[in-house]
């Protein structure tokens, strides 16, 4: 769609928005916020979104009844202006706005009014399996064994969920357990609330969001979310929201070619830098960063995120736990973070899958888990993979490691299948494909060694571990595993992992969660490779966007305006 079409279809939009009542729009609003993604959405049901990059794209989109703050990750109202709980933990009571509308493609006002009966519909067809037979990242990650009567109606033995209850614009959530985190879940993506009365695959996305997705701006090499002229949020001043027209997500996944995109102004944001442009863009561009205004702002702090490779572990060769501890053994990760990440990096992976920030998970018990990890020790790695009847890997074949392609994650493949062929003789071939491919050959077991990454949905080490929990590994291997990738179960883990969730203190919870990572390091179904700490470079214009851990974009109070030199030393004077 070309920049005129854009134009002709927002003025179109002022003009039938201008033909309700008028809304009072700040003196900055207008403009387009552009960030680089690697893929495009890869689902368009809100409880199947279990994927970072289509959570950011769609987050725009849809909302829940509860969101993070974008500032600290407390828990805020959104669809709900209040809420209530009650019983111990064991009762929400969700007080819906009455001023909240699904976007605007046609229907009459009414039909478009949010009300609890479009909640009711969300969280029933969340907790029903696929044509597929397969669960929703919903029903797995937040409603199974905790939302009364949830159960029960996934397997059809009841037609009705007894903890779900809505009397006009109240709805009742009764839980079956206590569970810390469960506002969190709700605030994720999957639990957004769809329209029971736009149910067919018309091709356009339909939320309540701040933003819209048009198909005519939907294509292969960009996304541009178009401003919700009736969204019912307002800022401290009685200025409507989104400040912001668009917002472009445009598919690149090559950091040079973000770089590159970055530097023309073509994009507002860049995370992680490429590893060849470093000094060059902090050492070269100082005075960017320095000057009052600066024109550029570097962040660079720990996020809520591993990055590692797992293990097919229906691949028999794979269920030898001194196969997986020799190759975790033959690894060197400091290799890899000085050659290759450049020290972009929190931390490598010396410990699990939780990363290790241990002023967020005060508690939890790093250095027991660091006592059954893994360092550099290429003798031991041979000793083992030799007792496990591969001697110098004598008969193992060869191995394919399956990896979504970019400057990053392919260097990191190459050197790893280096690092195997020459510790333990077994030659791992690379096979690099989009990210979209990668994902469903992930869920699908089509590879043997896969990489990944997981960020966080709230923060908990839950949110981790849960990835090798053995009651999300379907009993028909026929079916997807959309969760625990890697198809691992470890009774003793899924014992202390079942502890730790139905445990009501927060230091039981972590003790627990520690203990069943130390079960899964002993026994390792990943490699962790590094803790991620990209830097991240904003062009200093865009205002009120925050950085946070679980690198969320709350793009609604998001606006593009320079600054004076006596604007910004007024702003710093009041920080």
């Amino acid at each position: 769609m070309s920049c005129k079409s854009l134009s002709v279809y927002l003025l179109l939009l002022l003009f039938v928005n201008g033909c309700g009542p008028q809304k009072k729009q700040a003196e900055f609003a207008g403009g387009t916020f552009s960030v680089c993604v690697k893929s495009r959405y890869l689902m368009t049901q809100p409880s199947m979104i279990d994927d970072y990059t289509t959570g950011q794209i769609l987050g725009q989109v849809y909302e829940g009844l509860v969101s993070f703050n974008p500032k600290n990750l407390s828990i805020q109202p959104q669809l709900a202006k209040s809420y209530k709980i009650k019983n111990n933990g064991l009762v929400y009571e969700f007080t819906l706005r009455d001023d909240v509308y699904f976007h605007d493609f046609g229907a009459d006002e009414d039909e478009r009014k949010l009300t609890g009966e479009d909640v009711k519909f969300t969280i029933e067809h969340a907790c029903k399996p696929d044509i597929k037979n397969n669960p929703s990242a919903a029903y797995s990650l937040v409603f199974q064994d905790i939302l009364k009567g949830a159960n029960e109606f996934y397997l059809g033995k009841s037609d009705k969920i007894s903890g779900l209850k809505i009397k006009g614009n109240k709805v009742t959530l009764e839980l079956i357990r206590f569970d810390y985190n469960f506002l969190e879940k709700l605030s994720q993506i999957c639990c957004a609330i769809v329209s029971n009365r736009f149910v067919k695959d018309t091709g356009t996305l339909i939320g309540t969001g701040p933003f819209m997705i048009l198909p005519e701006f939907d294509t292969a090499e960009k996304i541009t979310c178009i401003k919700n002229p009736e969204y019912y949020m307002f800022d401290s001043k009685g200025n409507a929201l989104p400040y912001l027209d668009t917002v472009e997500f445009i598919i690149e996944s090559k950091k040079l070619v973000q770089l590159e995109y970055f530097e023309n102004k073509k994009i507002d944001i860049i995370s992680g830098l490429p590893t060849s442009r470093i000094t060059e863009m902090l050492d070269g561009r100082s005075a960017d960063f320095q000057n009052e205004p600066p024109l550029l702002y570097l962040h660079n702090s720990s996020d809520l995120r591993t990055d590692y490779y797992f293990f097919d572990m229906t691949d028999t060769r794979f269920r030898d736990t001194r196969v997986r501890q020799a190759f975790n053994l033959a690894v060197n990760k400091i290799k890899i973070g000085q050659n290759i990440l450049r020290n972009q990096y929190y931390e490598l992976g010396s410990y699990g899958i939780v990363p290790p920030l241990k002023n967020l998970f005060r508690g939890y018990d790093f250095e027991n888990v660091k006592k059954h990890t893994y360092d550099f020790n290429p003798e031991k790695a041979r000793r083992l993979l030799a007792e496990a009847g591969y001697p110098n890997g004598k008969d193992f074949g060869p191995v394919i490691l399956r990896f979504n392609i970019d400057d990053v994650h392919s260097a990191v493949a190459d050197e790893f299948a280096k690092q195997i062929y020459a510790e333990l003789g077994i030659t791992v071939n690379i096979d690099g494909s989009t990210y979209e491919r990668l994902s469903n050959d992930q869920v699908t077991g089509n590879g043997d060694i896969f990489r990944t990454a997981w960020v966080a949905d709230y923060p908990n080490p839950e949110s981790f571990l849960q990835k090798f929990a053995g009651k999300y590994v379907p009993k028909d291997s026929n079916q997807l595993s959309l969760l625990n990738d890697s198809r691992y179960i470890n009774p003793l883990f899924d014992e202390n992992f079942e502890k730790a969730i139905h445990s009501t203190k927060v230091i039981d919870r972590r003790k627990y969660f520690s203990l069943a990572e130390v079960e899964l390091m002993k026994d390792p179904p990943l490699i962790p490779l590094w803790y991620s700490g990209e830097m991240c470079i904003i062009y200093k214009n865009v205002r009120n966007f925050y950085f946070n851990s679980l690198s969320l974009y709350d793009l609604r109070a998001v606006y593009i305006k320079e600054w004076t030199k006596e604007e910004y030393q007024k702003f710093n004077n009041k920080k």
